[in-house]
């Protein structure tokens, strides 16, 4: 069958279209994405502005014809930090339900990271062992960690990439003083969960999920994404550390230039890579592997594991 999954996350809309049964690989058809960036666009008040909502509409129209057109018969449609987070997400639901027809599941944090580990899982296999993975979104990260499919701990943390530029790096490059101040509180709220998970012994296998580790990986000397899925891809701790003040010095538009870093996310990869650096540092990994499964891929799974039981 054709399944699609609609992912309202707090940097993109992205549709994502696979032909898929259970016990099978999902194959991906069709890719629909638009930039939001939701997680900027809450007011003072931690509202998303009616602007806002009318952007959000919009896109999920336009996605839900996208799926029409290329023969969806069943459409999971979620959401991640920027409306779960929103003071007014009731709102927001109840005006994208009542515009579109489309009744957006809010993930919580944790479930997010649950079904980020399930597809990293499925993806490297048992072989892996125990495995660590984290996530960087533009609204929180996830960070998981088991031996089986479903994660013996699992956390979100409101340290998104684009989050955290709209709320501590206003300027262009930023000044030092805040690069600073936002390095301190990321690695405070790392710091925080390391002891839920350093007590349940060193991983086997680190792995990486997002946008942001993709980028930050392919600037550091990472096989492009055109050479495909199946290369495998690293960021080591020392390329990052390197990477980071290098990072901190640029203007949006010169991390834009950067090889394999959209120019919609460019303003962010700073706040990203304090954050994976700060991770790496904290939970004392060296190297990392960047995982081309992640969120989307995990719900898509979960489905077809409830079709196989039904």
């Amino acid at each position: 069958m054709r399944l699609g999954v609609l992912d309202v996350g707090s940097n993109t809309v992205h549709l994502l279209v696979v032909d898929a049964h259970p016990g099978a690989r999902p194959l991906p058809a069709h890719s629909h994405k638009a930039d939001l960036r939701l997680a900027q666009l809450l007011d003072d008040s931690g509202a998303i502005g009616d602007d806002g909502i009318h952007k959000l509409v919009a896109v999920v129209q336009d996605a839900l014809q996208a799926a029409e057109d290329k023969g969806v018969e069943d459409l999971l449609p979620f959401a991640t930090s920027a409306v779960r987070e929103a003071v007014n997400a009731d709102d927001v639901l109840a005006r994208v339900e009542a515009e579109t027809g489309v009744r957006l599941q809010v993930l919580a944090g944790a479930e997010e990271a649950r079904l980020t580990f399930l597809a990293v899982r499925r993806w490297f296999g048992w072989s892996a062992g125990k495995l660590l993975v984290l996530d960087i979104g533009g609204g929180s990260l996830e960070i998981a960690y088991g031996i089986d499919e479903e994660p013996d701990a699992a956390v979100s943390l409101p340290l998104g990439a684009g989050r955290l530029t709209a709320g501590w790096l206003p300027g262009d490059p930023p000044a030092p003083e805040d690069v600073r101040a936002l390095r301190r509180h990321v690695r405070t709220e790392i710091a925080r969960t390391v002891g839920e998970f350093s007590r349940r012994g060193a991983p086997d296998h680190v792995v990486a999920t997002s946008k942001t580790f993709k980028q930050l990986a392919r600037i550091a000397g990472a096989a492009r994404s055109a050479e495909g899925l199946y290369v495998q891809r690293e960021l080591k701790r020392e390329s990052l550390e390197a990477w980071v003040p290098r990072l901190a010095g640029m203007t949006a538009e010169q991390r834009g230039e950067l090889p394999g870093v959209s120019e919609g996310r460019a303003g962010q990869l700073l706040a990203g890579a304090l954050v994976a650096e700060a991770a790496m540092d904290l939970f004392g990994v060296e190297s990392l592997e960047v995982c081309p499964w992640a969120l989307r891929e995990g719900v898509i799974l979960r489905r077809l594991d409830h079709m196989g039981s039904a």
